[in-house]
């Protein structure tokens, strides 16, 4: 199996790296359009700035290509992001693959939330064998809201969607990477689809 991680200047892309080797597997980094094109299994990484992440995505080429991908791909933490609509984070126009707007936490709770939060309403393939409120390690200032592409929520001052998925595209707001042994089922799950 081709795993590809895509490469574009975002952060945690050797944790997810080791993570995925972890488990068993090989992963390649890249941000050749042919090489992504040509794996099974595609994990679309990100932590760092909406805006500056979109224009690298938009130098390579990759904003068209990977809306079009027919093969399983991850978007984890900004990768979710951006596979939505648009963000609040620099007024970012996203890759429209889920149709739902990312917006800011009110300044009723922490900003950014840090830490371990829990995951429920779990309703994919991505969670088998992954109980209901299980702790998750996110990071994040801004969330994508109840839509209906949700496939787990987590509330936060707000409850919000943790999870999304859209045919062949699946998105983490959560960092299954830093999620310990629970973590890595889910990208087990998500590697063995």
């Amino acid at each position: 199996m081709k795993i590809v991680i895509i490469n574009y200047g975002a952060g945690n892309i050797q944790s997810i790296m080791f993570a995925v080797e972890r488990l068993g597997f090989k992963a390649v980094l890249s941000n050749d359009p042919d090489e992504i094109q040509k794996a099974d299994k595609i994990i679309f990484p990100g932590v760092g700035e909406a805006s500056s992440a979109m224009t690298k995505l938009k130098e390579s080429g990759l904003d068209h290509l990977i809306p079009n991908l027919k093969q399983p791909v991850l978007g984890i933490c900004l990768g979710m992001q951006l596979m939505c609509n648009a963000t609040e984070e620099g007024n970012t126009q996203g890759l429209g693959i889920f149709d739902v707007d990312v917006i800011k936490f009110t300044s009723n709770v922490k900003v950014p939330q840090m830490g371990w939060n829990q995951i429920y309403d779990l309703k994919s393939d991505l969670f088998t064998n992954i109980a209901e409120n299980e702790f998750m390690y996110l990071v994040h200032s801004f969330y994508a809201p109840n839509c209906k592409y949700m496939i787990a929520t987590t509330n936060y001052g707000v409850e919000y969607a943790s999870a999304l998925q859209k045919d062949n595209f699946y998105g983490t707001q959560f960092h299954p990477e830093k999620s310990g042994d629970v973590g890595e089922k889910i990208l087990w799950n998500f590697l063995k689809m």
